[in-house]
């Protein structure tokens, strides 16, 4: 499959279009509209700092429905023992911060260039892009943050400082998306970590099919602070 050059018009190439590996294009930028035209269409950018702007979209697709999420006993009981203070989009920056710096730490390099960061966090200056974030003594141990479309939650990275503080904050991100109807939760590619927790492989097909459902419902924009507050409150274990 030959793989496409962007020009500064806004479309991308139909995703089915992608190398076996699902390197679908190269080049434009990271401006809000083209990066919510590249998620509606089931592609995200993924690549090395220094190098051109990736565009992806693998087949298959690693998907987490959130009323599938499998909890651990161990999770269980840290979440009941309250470890940790959890909040929504108090501090995307230091999220998406985090995420990057874990990374470079573990010397396995990042795809959170300084460009992408900013794009992001436009997007959540937007209320497009939203953070779950669990603190202890105050201090940010975990996190995560993705897209939101719809009824569709992109995930797009996570961390943790602390046992298990990465999965408590998926387990709330689940529970609060389950109870305002979203249908999927997209972890972009297979990872052990994730298949633990109840997230299935689809194949890309049924993906998009999945996720031209999902986004024909109005989105769930601004800061989720306030259900985050809700959430914490009665944070489902079932």
């Amino acid at each position: 499959m030959p793989i496409f050059l962007l020009s500064e018009k806004l479309s991308f190439p139909p995703p089915h279009l992608a190398t076996k590996e699902g390197l679908l294009a190269v080049g434009g930028d990271l401006r809000p509209e083209r990066l919510i035209l590249a998620y509606r269409n089931g592609i995200f950018p993924w690549y090395s700092e220094n190098d051109p702007i990736l565009w992806w979209s693998p087949d298959p697709r690693l998907v987490l429905y959130p009323e599938e999420l499998h909890i651990s006993g161990s999770l269980r009981r840290t979440i009941r023992r309250s470890l940790y203070q959890m909040s929504f989009d108090t501090d995307f920056e230091g999220v998406i911060s985090a995420c990057a710096q874990l990374r470079l730490e573990s010397l396995e390099g990042t795809w959170i260039t300084p460009e992408m960061k900013s794009a992001y966090v436009r997007l959540h200056e937007l209320g497009i892009a939203h953070s779950v974030e669990a603190r202890f003594d105050g201090k940010l141990v975990g996190g995560l943050y993705g897209v939101s479309l719809g009824r569709a939650f992109f995930g797009e990275s996570m961390f943790s400082r602390m046992n298990d503080a990465s999965k408590v904050c998926l387990v709330y991100l689940a529970s609060f998306l389950k109870k305002q109807n979203f249908s999927l939760i997209d972890c972009q590619v297979h990872t052990e970590h994730l298949m633990r927790m109840g997230a299935r492989v689809v194949k890309r097909n049924m993906f998009l099919k999945q996720l031209r459902d999902a986004i024909d419902f109005p989105s769930l924009e601004g800061s989720w602070r306030y259900h985050a507050s809700n959430t914490g409150q009665s944070v489902s274990l079932m």
